[in-house]
C-alpha cells in the first residue's frame, strides 16, 4: 500500500528525491514520514509532515532534506541535498491511517536503498 522510490547511488554532496505512494486500502491519511535504517542499526527517525503541512526533522538531516507532501496523490517526498556517507540506508515510508476500520494504524512501505559514496 506504500511504494517509495527514487533511492540510488550518489557521490557525497550530490541529491536525491524520494517518493512515497500510497494506495490501495489506505484511503485516509493522518501524519506521513520517512524513517532510515543503516546496515547493523535500528531505523531511525527521518522526517514527518502532517496532512496539513506541518513539518519535523532529525538533528541529522536538518538544512538538507526536505519533506514535502501532496495530498491529492497520497504521496510524500524528500529532497535530500549535500548527501554525506553517513545517509546511506535503506529509507522507508509510514502512514497513519485516519481509517475508520484501522485508525492509528501505522504502513509501512518496502524501502529504497540510498548509498553515498564518498
Amino acid at each position: 500500500q506504500l511504494q517509495a522510490s527514487g533511492g540510488g547511488l550518489v557521490q557525497a554532496g550530490g541529491s536525491l528525491r524520494l517518493s512515497c505512494a500510497a494506495s490501495g486500502r489506505i484511503v485516509a491519511i493522518g501524519v506521513m514520514g520517512w524513517f532510515r535504517q543503516a546496515p547493523g542499526k535500528q531505523r531511525d527517525w527521518v522526517a514527518t509532515v502532517t496532512r496539513d503541512g506541518s513539518v519535523s526533522y532529525a538533528d541529522s538531516v536538518k538544512g538538507r532534506f526536505t519533506i514535502s507532501r501532496d495530498n491529492a496523490k497520497n504521496t510524500i517526498y524528500l529532497q535530500m541535498n549535500s548527501l554525506k556517507p553517513e545517509d546511506t540506508a535503506v529509507y522507508y515510508c509510514n502512514a497513519v491511517s485516519l481509517g475508520t476500520t484501522d485508525y492509528g494504524h501505522e504502513y509501512w512501505g518496502r524501502g529504497t536503498q540510498v548509498t553515498v559514496s564518498s
